[in-house]
């Protein structure tokens, strides 16, 4: 990255490394400069909650602000109908338009965290392009936008081309998305002067139509802007853990959960999630990230404070840290670890350590917990379980029991009365 930015957003998203391309540096930076631009981010309604792959997209639109410009999220009630197909193996399952209204007021909570709401010239918008969308008339929208969008091209890109490499089936409904993404960039232009769309590098191709498609029917210039893919220094794609999606509401993953998560941040991450999931200097994220031994399990401690505190507020972030030093460094319990609820109906004359492990999160399956034991990795209120039919009987729950998977991953078995 050679250019160098004179406003105060493009020197942000540089320096703390959210830039991967733009499709035009100059022109936004002088924008940006002249005056508050809008800019969005499309996010699709398929789960009641976003999860941390999304955050990066998010903190981008957290600076838009803090930077003195307006934040515009797009919630995807009308495309969520037909489904992006952007790098997946196969359709997305449709939902109902109830399902989509749910997972929209989820979603909000979210973002109420990160931006503010308002009639104000820099507060954010959230609008739903089913506001478009829902009443199109299909020949029109052929004859006026469909006609600017050239097949050869389409199927040119990335998203589309290793659906079509693999011989994987591609419905024409999902074939529409990129032209319904790109109509949804030109209508924010056209309603609310957006100016910008950001996204993860696999939009490029959605983000480069819409601003070919908005300058052929409006002859306005409009950017696109993204951020990198991003996957954790082992590989692995930002967002999952061992037990699946890390999802940003509190009834979803606890906060002593998401703490955890971020807590359990590979070494040779940290200094670069710093960067992008908090607000510190630039400065103390590169000297924390250089931090070695176990003095980088003090820096991970800052990541996960910082990153908790922002999503679910400085209390629950203290609460986790309070949490965690109990668990690890007193092996007390912990009161806010992931708990299992049992009734002696639930035990009867006793129930198996395996059933337990498994139904307290800590083992996918039956097979996962008995490797698991078989591997020493097993553990029932810090000593090693070495039995696989070992049977925990209703007397061994009048206290809470601490399970644990290893040394990072725990959870509380507790009898509850009935």
């Amino acid at each position: 990255m050679t250019y160098h930015p004179k406003s105060d957003f493009m020197r942000v998203m540089i320096e703390r490394g959210f830039l991967a391309d733009c499709t035009d540096y100059q022109g936004l930076d002088e924008a940006l400069i002249a005056g508050v631009v809008p800019a969005y981010i499309g996010f699709d309604a398929t789960a009641k909650s976003l999860h941390v792959g999304s955050l990066i997209q998010i903190m981008m639109l957290r600076w838009l602000q803090k930077t003195g410009h307006k934040p515009i999220t797009l919630m995807g009630g009308g495309t969520t109908k037909v489904g992006d197909p952007s790098f997946r193996a196969d359709e997305r399952p449709l939902l109902t338009p109830d399902q989509i209204d749910g997972n929209i007021s989820g979603i909000k909570q979210v973002f109420a965290k990160y931006l503010d709401y308002g009639d104000g010239a820099t507060d954010a918008l959230m609008i739903n392009n089913a506001e478009w969308l829902d009443d199109l008339n299909y020949l029109e929208f052929l004859r006026d936008i469909g006609r600017h969008f050239s097949v050869n091209r389409m199927l040119s890109f990335e998203s589309v081309k290793s659906r079509l490499d693999r011989e994987q089936s591609l419905s024409f409904l999902e074939f529409n998305y990129m032209i319904l993404q790109a109509y949804d960039f030109l209508e924010l232009n056209r309603r609310y002067g957006c100016l910008v769309q950001f996204g993860g590098s696999d939009q490029w191709g959605n983000i480069v139509n819409g601003i070919d498609l908005t300058r052929r029917v409006l002859d306005h210039e409009i950017y696109g802007l993204t951020s990198p893919l991003l996957t954790t220094s082992d590989g692995k794609k930002m967002g999952k853990s061992q037990d699946g999606a890390v999802w940003l509401n509190a009834e979803m993953r606890s906060p002593y959960e998401f703490w955890q998560f971020w807590r359990n941040t590979t070494d040779a991450d940290v200094g670069r999630f710093l960067k992008l999931y908090t607000e510190l200097p630039i400065e103390d994220c590169e000297r924390l990230g250089a931090l070695e031994g176990s003095e980088i399990n003090e820096a991970k401690i800052v990541l996960a404070n910082a990153v908790t505190a922002l999503l679910h507020g400085a209390e629950a972030a203290e609460t986790a840290e309070a949490t965690a030093r109990e668990v690890f460094e007193k092996g007390g319990t912990g009161d806010d670890l992931p708990t299992l609820r049992l009734t002696t109906a639930d035990i009867g004359d006793g129930i198996s350590v395996v059933q337990l492990i498994t139904r307290s999160g800590l083992a996918k399956s039956g097979k996962e917990a008995k490797r698991l034991i078989a591997e020493n990795g097993a553990r029932m209120n810090d000593a090693a379980v070495t039995d696989t039919g070992l049977l925990i009987r209703p007397e061994d729950l009048f206290e809470p029991l601490k399970l644990s998977a290893g040394k990072k991953r725990h959870a509380m078995v507790v009898l509850e009365n009935g």
